[in-house]
């Protein structure tokens, strides 16, 4: 009688093949890449000029720029999705137009005005993207263009500036620049543990990746559409209304082509315009660097204008884009 040969014990866990070199390279390069050329950016404009390392220029870079900072924050939650959000620079505009009115009547008006406008408004865009299955570049176009209309009717087609008063508490949450960057620290912050620690963040991870296989695997879709352009649009209105803290008014001009420099700040930050790779670190490497190299513009070619720095912003989001590319097909092809 012959005894049977049995087959080798299989594996309880199946083993991931491992990256190869070129791949863990294309992917650190990815997704640190804007943090190294920031350093280096940093360092030579230290050594080459006395000026720049000077606490005056470090507190304008950010300071001024903090809470227009938060509008790459929720854009960094859109794109991840695959998605875009065209309407955050009109949404800033229209949150500081609230956020001044509102202070006439109250801090805390003053606040949750511009908050409960843009949560509003970005949650319609989402229900359109997620539930009516629109076109996410359409949905925010028209947002932008609805936008700036009711900016108009809201101040009388700019006829009506309202000035945030002297005495408002409301002007403390914009003046200074620990005031500004430590809210705006604070919520990049939350934004990472969002992404990185919780089941939503991980939802918007497989979405951008595959988002049939996320509906397959029973995840949120359509939830997590809604709630990344509710998102987006309370960051933006509270960017304007704490900007609109900053300048003491509702600006109805400002906000022009913001939402070009998000997009760019998230993409050059290691964010891929496909969606399904990226992070809140990256996008916060992305706008600190684009915000020293237009301080360096400012200080060597203010004699260009802001032409030059729109040539940058554009040059800067192209090479990275070609760059993402490419290094997506090395990964592809390992």
């Amino acid at each position: 009688m012959t005894s049977a040969v049995l087959p080798p014990p299989a594996t309880a866990k199946a083993r991931a093949p491992r990256a190869t070199l070129g791949e863990r390279i294309a992917s650190q390069v990815q997704r640190r890449g804007a943090l190294a050329v920031l350093a280096l950016v940093v360092v030579i404009a230290s050594s080459t000029s006395s000026t720049f390392p000077t606490w005056s220029n470090i507190s304008s870079i950010l300071g001024n720029n903090a809470f227009v900072w938060l509008l790459a924050l929720g854009m960094t939650f859109v794109i991840m999705t695959g998605g875009i959000d065209l309407s955050v620079g009109s949404m800033y505009a229209l949150g500081g137009v609230l956020g001044a009115y509102g202070s006439t009547h109250g801090t805390w008006l003053a606040i949750l005005l511009p908050l409960a406008v843009g949560a509003a408004w970005g949650t319609v865009q989402g229900l359109l993207v997620a539930k009516a299955g629109m076109a996410p570049f359409i949905v925010t176009l028209v947002g932008l263009l609805g936008l700036r209309g009711l900016l108009q009717a809201v101040t009388s087609e700019g006829a009506t500036t309202y000035l945030v008063p002297q005495h408002s508490a409301f002007r403390h949450l914009g003046a200074g620049v620990w005031t500004p960057v430590l809210i705006t620290a604070a919520l990049f912050v939350l934004g990472a543990v969002l992404l990185t620690r919780t089941g939503f963040g991980h939802t918007l991870t497989a979405m951008g990746g595959n988002e049939n296989a996320a509906v397959l695997l029973g995840l949120p879709v359509a939830r997590s559409k809604v709630l990344v352009y509710l998102l987006s649009g309370t960051l933006a209105a509270a960017a304007g209304a704490l900007g609109g803290a900053r300048l003491g008014s509702g600006v109805t001009t400002i906000g022009i082509g913001y939402e070009l420099t998000a997009i760019a700040s998230v993409v050059i930050g290691g964010t891929l315009l496909t969606g399904g790779s990226g992070s809140v670190g990256g996008t916060a490497a992305g706008v600190l660097l684009l915000a020293v190299i237009h301080n360096l513009i400012d200080h060597y070619f203010s004699q260009y204008g802001s032409a030059f720095t729109d040539t940058v912003n554009g040059g800067f989001l192209a090479v990275v884009v070609l760059l993402q590319t490419l290094l997506s097909r090395k990964q592809q092809l390992e």
